[in-house]
């Protein structure tokens, strides 16, 4: 039986973390119940929804292909930019932004929406990420707080959403259990079968807090304060399941479309990354989330399908490492483009969509972009960024410091703002993005 429980250090005693979780006789895994995080103050819901949706490609992109020439308003579109030229008043494309500390390569895919630094270090321990951090102050106003989504995702090992005390949520790599999740009402047997599962939730955190009380007693002062820190989650935890008991009283919205299929094989990326959207989008015209985050793992993707007729000749990874290889770097071209193809088609959808009397693209910020600025030499600065919709004023190519990059987080204030939150640091951030106007 296994927990992840705060980690608990005191020069005073030297107290084995298992002996509380035997103390506690149950077994938990954070990801199951969403998260621990502290009671925060909460923002004011804004009149008009906003959503939030992140898509990450851990491998990226060629750099001499997306990125534009010219700065502001009059620049000129890259070659890959050109699949998107019907939307160039909708997105912004951003060079000269990283994260300031967070190298080592593919996996500070882990980091993007955290900033944490020192990834791979001794010790090292993940923060909230953007998208957690915006569910806890946005609160129950849905069904589910955010999706958090991956295509050919290693589940255990890679996600963009981390709690508060640095947990990795897994991530849903099934579009099929996501539509169920959203639309699947069950019968009534069916529903009280959940509630009771709930329930027992609600029993082992009862246990934990009693435990975590009792140790109270034990340790040193530092280690109370964490143990504060501790049953905070748990209290705010017991408020996520009260939340949750009460949705699933309510009925669930009527499907607009038939269950999508499963697609098997990890050949398939481009057309799994395809259904994860239309699963997103169904997820925002139903409002059964407002944040959705996707995690494109082209790390972990072997030999995969480019069109029907043409299929790579290595992994993706392994294209990645192309070493001016000129055939590895066609392929990846085409598999760049083929992501454009799927961002324009999006952006397409998003456009013609409308809520109230505005497009879902104006209420709905898309954050598409990288961990990786060049995979080849495992560069970790200049990230490729585009920034869509969301009401922000678009049309423009903003630029940075190439060598010195400006903090990418500065565009997360300039997003948790946009969304409503009354906040002007995030991670590593200096500040909001400058240029970066709303309508």
């Amino acid at each position: 039986m296994t927990i992840k429980a705060p980690h608990i250090s005191t020069n005073s005693m030297l107290l084995p973390r298992r002996a509380f979780l035997r103390g506690a006789g149950v077994a938990l895994a954070l990801p199951a119940l969403e998260c621990m995080s502290p009671v925060l103050a909460r923002s004011t819901p804004a009149a008009t929804p906003r959503r939030l949706l992140v898509i990450v490609n851990n491998i990226g992109v060629l750099a001499k292909h997306f990125f534009p020439t010219g700065t502001g308003t009059s620049y000129e579109m890259s070659p890959y930019l050109s699949t998107l030229a019907g939307h160039r008043r909708d997105f912004t494309v951003i060079s000269g932004l990283s994260h300031p500390g967070v190298t080592g390569g593919h996996s500070t895919d882990n980091c993007f929406l955290t900033s944490a630094r020192g990834a791979f270090k001794a010790n090292f321990r993940n923060t909230i990420s953007l998208d957690q951090l915006a569910a806890e102050h946005l609160g129950q106003l849905t069904r589910f707080p955010s999706f958090n989504l991956g295509v050919n995702i290693e589940k255990a090992n890679r996600s963009l959403s981390w709690t508060r005390d640095g947990v990795l949520l897994p991530a849903e790599d099934n579009p099929g259990t996501l539509f169920q999740q959203m639309f699947i009402q069950g019968n009534q047997s069916e529903v009280e079968a959940r509630l009771r599962r709930l329930n027992t939730r609600g029993s082992i955190l009862d246990t934990l807090l009693a435990e975590s009380q009792r140790l109270n007693r034990q340790v040193s002062k530092a280690d109370r304060m964490r143990l504060d820190q501790y049953q905070t989650s748990i209290r705010e935890v017991e408020e996520r399941l009260q939340s949750l008991r009460q949705w699933e009283r309510l009925p669930k919205p009527a499907a607009p479309r038939t269950a999508p299929p499963t697609i098997e094989g990890d050949k398939f990326f481009f057309e799994k990354f395809a259904l994860h959207l239309e699963m997103a989008l169904l997820a925002f015209e139903s409002d059964s989330t407002r944040i959705v985050t996707l995690m494109l793992d082209a790390f972990k993707t072997p030999a995969f399908r480019l069109s029907a007729e043409q299929s790579t000749n290595d992994s993706y990874h392994g294209l990645s490492h192309h070493g001016f290889d000129e055939a590895k770097i066609k392929q990846l071209e085409a598999a760049d483009r083929r992501s454009m193809t799927t961002l324009r088609d999006l952006l397409d959808s998003l456009a013609q969509r409308t809520e109230g009397d505005q497009r879902l693209l104006d209420r709905t910020i898309l954050l598409f972009g990288s961990n990786m600025g060049d995979s080849n030499i495992h560069d970790n600065t200049n990230l490729p960024i585009l920034l869509a919709g969301g009401g922000f004023r678009h049309g423009q190519h903003l630029t940075f410091n190439p060598r010195n990059n400006t903090p990418l987080s500065n565009l997360f204030v300039s997003i948790l703002q946009r969304i409503g939150i009354e906040t002007d640091s995030f991670g590593s951030s200096t500040g909001s993005l400058s240029g970066l106007g709303q309508i």
